[in-house]
C-alpha cells in the first residue's frame, strides 16, 4: 500500500508523504523567520510582521510543496488545458 515507483518513474501520491514534505517546507520557513527575529531582536510591531510574513510564507510554501507534488504524481504539466473540463457557460468546444 506504499508509494511505489511506477512505470516512467512516476510514484504515486502517498498522502503521508505528502503530510510530511508540506509540514516540512512550513517548519524549515518558520524555523527560519524564528532564527531571524532572534538575530535582529526588532521592535515588537517589526517583530509581529515578520512574524505574520513569516507564517504567510509556510502556508505558501505548503501550498507550492503539495502542488507540485500533486501534479507530478499525475503527470499534469502547468497550463495543460487538455485535462481541464470545460466551462460550463460556454460549454464544449465544437
Amino acid at each position: 500500500m506504499g508509494s511505489q515507483p511506477v512505470s516512467g518513474g512516476r510514484r504515486e501520491l502517498s498522502l503521508g508523504r505528502l503530510a510530511l514534505f508540506s509540514l516540512g517546507a512550513a517548519a524549515a520557513v518558520l524555523l527560519l523567520v524564528t532564527v531571524l527575529v532572534a538575530a535582529l531582536r526588532p521592535s515588537p510591531v517589526v517583530g509581529l510582521v515578520i512574524v505574520l510574513v513569516g507564517v504567510a510564507g509556510a502556508v505558501a510554501a505548503m501550498g507550492t510543496v503539495s502542488t507540485g507534488m500533486t501534479r507530478q504524481a499525475f503527470d499534469e504539466e502547468p497550463g495543460d488545458e487538455s485535462t481541464r473540463e470545460p466551462d460550463p457557460d460556454t460549454g464544449p468546444e465544437r
